[in-house]
C-alpha cells in the first residue's frame, strides 16, 4: 500500500510540475517571453511541485509512525483484560503480531483463541478504513498544496527564492544527516565502552600487555583485557604497509605528472587505480594463498623462519591495495602546481629533477602529507587481509616475521559466534572500535596541522 500511495505522489508531482510550467508560461505570453516574471518557468513549475509533493510526503511519514502504535492499542483493547494484565511487555508484542497474522489471513502455528479471531477481525475492519482514510488524506494534500501554490503563481511572485530556499533546506538536512550519524555512532561506542568499564578498569584496558579473555556465562569480566599487543600489531601492520605503498605510491604520481607522456598517463593510472577496486577478501586471499607461502619460501632459502601468516604478509600486501591512495591523490595534487612555477625555476638554470625536489613537492606538500594519511588511516581500519593473513597471534613483540593480532581482527572475534551482547567479552569491542576512532580522529588533527602550518597560496 505504502509503495503505491509512494508511487501515486510522484504522478502528482511530475504532474504539478507540468500544472505550474504551463501557467507561467502562459503569463509570460505566446512569445514565452520570460523576461516579464520574476523567475525562470521552472522555478514556477518547481515550486509547485513542492507544494505538492512535500506536505503529502510529511503526512505519509507521520502516518507511518503513528499507525503501529494505534493498532496495537487497538488489538490490546479488543482482548479481554485478565488475558493482557497476565503478559509481560514481550508477551504483549508476541500476542499483537499473531492477532496481525491472523487479520493478514496467514494464520498461526497453533490453535488461534475466539478472542485472538475477535481482535483480528477488528483489526482487519480497522486496517481497512485506516488504509483509505491514508489514501484520501495523503492525496488531497497533494491537490491543496497543487491548487494553493498554482494560485500563487504571478509575474511578480518571487518563485525563485521560494525553490532556492527550499534547496538549502534541503542541503542542510544532507548534512545534518551525515553529522548526526557520526555523532550517533560515536555516542553508541561510547556508551558501551563505558558498560565494558565497569567490568574492566580502563588502566588494565589500556596499558594491559596481555590480551586473553576469559569467556564465562556469570557475565564477569575473567582473563586479561590488554590492548597494547592488539594496537603494537595494528601499528606493526600499517607501517609495513605505509613502507611499501608511501614509496612507490609517490613514485608513481611523480612518474605520470612529471615524465610520462600524455599516452601512456592516460591507460596506466587507470590501471594503477584498478587495484582500490578489488574486494579486499580477494586480497586476503591472495596474501595466504600467494604471498604468505613465497614468503616463508625466501626465509627457508636464506634461512630465516618466516611465517606464512605474519605482520610481514598482511602488510606487504595491504601495502599493495592502498597504493593507488597514495599515487591517485598525489599525481592530482602535483598535476595542480601552476606551471609558472615549473618555468621559474627551469629559467633560473636548474633541472627537472631539481625542480621536482625543491619547487614542485614543497608546492604539493601538504595535498601529499594528506594522501600518507588517508593511506595511514585505512591501513589502520582494515580487516579482511589482517583477518586471513596476520595470523591472529595477540602477542607483544616486534618481529614482523611472526604472527600477529590487531584490533579489527579482535573486534570481529568478539562480536562473532553465541555472544552475550551485555557481556564483557562483547562489549569491549565497542572499546576497541571507539579507540580506533580516537586514532583516526589525531591522525585528522595531524593532517590539519601540518596542511595549515606548509599550506602556501598561489597566484
Amino acid at each position: 500500500m505504502n509503495l503505491l500511495l509512494i508511487g501515486v505522489l510522484l504522478a502528482l508531482v511530475a504532474i504539478a510540475y507540468q500544472i505550474g510550467l504551463r501557467k507561467s508560461r502562459s503569463i509570460a505570453g505566446k512569445e514565452n517571453n520570460s523576461a516579464t516574471l520574476h523567475s525562470r518557468p521552472g522555478y514556477y513549475g518547481a515550486l509547485v511541485a513542492l507544494w505538492c509533493g512535500i506536505p503529502a510526503f510529511l503526512i505519509l511519514i507521520v502516518w507511518n509512525l503513528v499507525e503501529p502504535n494505534i493498532l496495537k492499542h487497538l488489538v490490546l483493547s479488543n482482548i479481554p483484560a485478565s488475558v493482557a494484565a497476565s503478559l509481560d511487555q514481550a508477551g504483549i508484542q508476541v500476542m499483537v503480531e499473531r492477532v496481525k497474522a491472523i487479520a493478514s489471513g496467514f494464520g498461526v502455528s497453533d490453535q488461534a483463541q475466539a478472542y485472538e479471531i475477535a481482535a483480528a477481525s477488528e483489526l482487519k475492519k480497522f486496517q481497512n478504513i485506516g488504509s483509505f482514510a491514508k489514501i484520501a488524506v495523503v492525496v488531497c494534500a497533494a491537490l491543496l498544496g497543487l491548487i494553493w501554490a498554482k494560485r500563487k503563481i504571478g509575474q511578480q511572485y518571487r518563485a525563485r527564492n521560494q525553490v532556492e530556499k527550499a534547496i538549502n533546506v534541503a542541503l542542510a538536512l544532507c548534512s545534518g544527516v551525515a553529522i548526526l550519524t557520526t555523532i550517533g555512532i560515536v555516542m553508541s561506542m561510547f556508551s558501551e565502552a563505558m558498560r565494558f568499564f565497569n567490568f574492566v578498569s580502563p588502566l588494565d584496558f589500556f596499558f594491559g600487555t596481555e590480551w586473553n579473555p576469559g569467556f564465562s556465562t556469570s557475565g564477569n569480566a575473567e582473563g586479561s583485557y590488554g590492548l597494547l599487543p592488539l594496537l603494537w600489531g595494528t601499528l606493526m601492520v600499517s607501517i609495513i604497509a605505509l613502507l611499501v605503498a608511501v614509496p612507490v605510491g609517490l613514485m608513481i604520481a611523480i612518474y605520470l605528472a612529471e615524465y610520462a607522456s600524455p599516452r601512456l598517463r592516460a591507460w596506466a593510472k587507470p590501471i594503477i587505480e584498478i587495484l582500490a577496486g578489488i574486494p579486499t577478501i580477494v586480497y586476503g586471499v591472495f596474501a595466504l594463498m600467494v604471498i604468505g607461502p613465497f614468503f616463508k619460501l625466501i626465509g627457508d632459502t636464506i634461512g630465516l623462519n618466516i611465517n606464512a601468516t605474519s605482520a610481514l604478509t598482511a602488510g606487504f600486501v595491504m601495502g599493495i591495495m592502498i597504493i593507488p591512495f597514495v599515487s591517485s591523490l598525489s599525481d592530482d595534487i602535483i598535476t595542480q602546481v601552476p606551471r609558472s612555477l615549473r618555468d621559474g625555476s627551469l629559467g633560473l638554470g636548474a633541472t627537472k629533477s631539481e625542480t621536482i625536489r625543491r619547487v614542485v613537492m614543497p608546492a604539493a606538500l601538504p595535498g601529499i602529507i594528506g594522501a600518507f594519511l588517508l593511506a595511514a588511516s585505512r591501513a589502520i581500519g582494515e580487516t579482511m587481509i589482517v583477518v586471513l593473513a596476520a595470523g591472529n597471534s595477540p602477542l607483544l613483540h616486534v618481529n614482523p616475521l611472526e604472527a600477529v593480532s590487531t584490533v579489527t581482527i579482535t573486534i570481529v572475534n568478539q562480536l562473532t559466534g553465541d555472544t552475550d551482547f551485555a557481556s564483557p567479552q562483547a562489549l569491549v569491542a565497542f572499546a576497541l572500535g571507539l579507540t580506533l576512532f580516537v586514532i583516526t580522529l589525531g591522525l585528522n588533527i595531524v593532517a590539519l596541522y601540518i596542511v595549515r602550518k606548509y599550506r602556501e597560496q598561489y597566484e
